[in-house]
C-alpha cells in the first residue's frame, strides 16, 4: 500500500514527508493505522546525526497510538479494531529477561531492531527498489506502520489517541522510574531533576507511590509550575548550589530517592550527591551524549548511596502500559498538560524546532 511518511534522508537535514510503500504484515506482525504520535527527543537525537547507531533512509517516530487494521499469520493477541500503543521496548513474554520480574529489557528482537529491521531481518518500508528502515521497531511518523505483535500494547478504546501515545515512551518512562525502578515508598522524600516529559512523569509516579515530599528541580519556572500540577511539593531553580539546597531542606541528609531526567552528566552527579547517605537511591533515566561519563566520588557510594539505571521505566509494555492508561482514565494521572502543540505530519520538522526551543513539553502529530 502507498502511505505518507516522514523520511530521514540525511542526518542533520529536515525530514522529508513523502509517499512510500508499505508491505503487508507477515507472520507475527500487525498493520496499524496511526492516529497520534508524540515527537520525542530520541527522534531528534537520531535525525541530528548525534546517535552513533543511527541509520538512513528511515522513517522515524516511536511514540504512537492507533488502531489495528489487519494482522499477519500466527498473531493471537490482537485483532482488527483493537486500540494499541506502540512499544519500542517489546515484551515477548518468553525470553530470559521477560520471565524475570527484575527487568523489562526483552531480548527477542533486539538485534534486528537495532539494525532497523523487523524480526525476520527485512523491512516492510520501501521506495521503488530501495528499502527504508524502521526506527526503534516502530516508524510512527507515518499514516500506517507494520510492527511485531510483541511490540504493541492493547489499551482501553476510551483513551484519546493524543493522550495514549504519550505512554509509548516519555510518560511511562518517568512513571515507571518511580513505580518500578525505584519503588518509591510512602512517606519518603524525592527529588526529581528535570521537568520535561520524563521528569514530570517521575513526579507523578512519586505522588502515586505516596511520597510525602517531592522536590522538582529545573531551569524553567514555567515547567516547574507544571511539576506542581503533577504533585511536586517544592520547586527549585537548578544551578551550582542545588545539592547544598537539597541538603539544607532535608536536615543535611539528602533525599530518600532522586531521579535524573535531563541527560546531563553534570546533573546526574548532582542527583547522586543529593541522595541520602545510608540508603538514598539515585535513578538515572536521562540519556547522556556519546562518549560522556558519569564522575562519582566513591565516598558517596561507600556511605550507602546507590545508583540505578532505568530504561522505559522498567515497564513491561504489553502488561503494564494498559494498566497505566487505566490509571489515567480513572483520573490518577493528568495527561492534558503534557500536550503542548497539536501538529500535522507535514509539520513534523516544526515539532523538532519547538523541542529545540524548549517550547512546551510534547508536540503531538494528529493524523486525519
Amino acid at each position: 500500500m502507498k502511505i505518507r511518511a516522514a523520511v530521514l534522508e540525511e542526518f542533520g537535514k529536515p525530514l522529508a514527508v513523502q509517499e512510500v510503500d508499505l508491505a503487508e504484515p507477515r507472520a507475527g506482525e500487525v498493520l496499524v493505522r496511526l492516529h497520534a504520535c508524540g515527537v520525542c527527543h530520541t527522534d531528534l537525537y537520531t535525525a541530528s546525526g548525534a546517535d552513533p547507531s543511527g541509520y538512513a533512509p528511515a522513517v522515524l517516530g516511536h511514540e504512537g497510538a492507533g488502531v489495528v487494521e489487519s494482522v499477519g499469520p500466527d498473531v493471537t493477541s490482537l485483532s482488527p479494531g483493537d486500540h494499541v500503543v506502540t512499544l519500542f521496548s517489546p515484551q515477548c513474554g518468553e525470553c530470559v529477561h521477560c520471565v524475570d520480574p527484575r527487568t523489562n529489557l526483552c531480548m527477542a528482537i533486539r538485534a534486528e531492531q537495532n539494525l532497523g529491521h523487523l524480526p525476520d531481518g527485512s523491512t516492510r518500508l520501501s521506495r521503488g527498489d530501495e528499502e527504508i528502515r524502521h526506527f526503534m521497531g516502530c516508524s510512527t511518523f507515518a499514516e500506517y506502520t507494520v510492527m511485531p505483535e510483541i511490540a504493541l500494547a492493547k489499551i482501553n478504546p476510551k483513551a484519546p489517541f493524543e493522550h495514549a501515545c504519550l505512554f509509548a515512551c516519555g510518560l511511562s518512562t518517568g512513571l515507571g522510574a518511580a513505580i518500578n525502578t525505584a519503588a518509591v515508598t510512602p512517606g519518603s522524600t524525592c527529588v526529581v531533576f528535570g521537568a520535561g516529559m520524563v521528569g514530570l512523569g517521575a513526579v507523578a509516579g512519586c505522588r502515586l507511590q505516596g511520597a510525602e515530599r517531592i522536590i522538582c528541580v529545573d531551569l524553567s519556572a514555567e515547567r516547574l509550575e507544571l511539576a506542581r500540577g503533577q504533585g511536586a511539593t517544592d520547586l527549585m531553580i537548578g544551578g551550582e548550589g542545588t545539592v547544598e539546597n537539597v541538603l539544607e531542606m532535608t536536615a543535611g541528609y539528602g533525599a530518600d530517592y532522586t531521579f535524573e531526567a535531563t541527560g546531563s552528566v553534570k546533573v546526574m552527579r548532582q542527583a547522586v550527591e543529593a541522595a541520602r547517605m545510608a540508603w538514598g537511591l539515585c535513578t538515572v533515566a536521562g540519556v547522556a551524549g556519546k562518549g560522556e561519563t558519569l564522575d562519582v566520588v566513591p565516598r558517596f557510594l561507600i556511605t550507602g548511596r546507590r545508583v540505578a539505571g532505568s530504561s522505559f521505566g522498567g515497564v513491561k509494555g504489553r502488561d503494564q502500559v494498559p494498566v497505566l492508561v487505566e490509571r489515567y482514565l480513572e483520573g490518577e494521572i493528568d495527561v492534558e498538560p503534557f500536550l503542548s502543540h497539536r501538529i500535522s505530519l507535514d509539520e513534523v520538522n516544526r515539532g523538532f524546532e519547538l523541542m529545540e526551543a524548549q517550547d512546551g513539553i510534547r508536540s503531538v502529530i494528529e493524523f486525519a
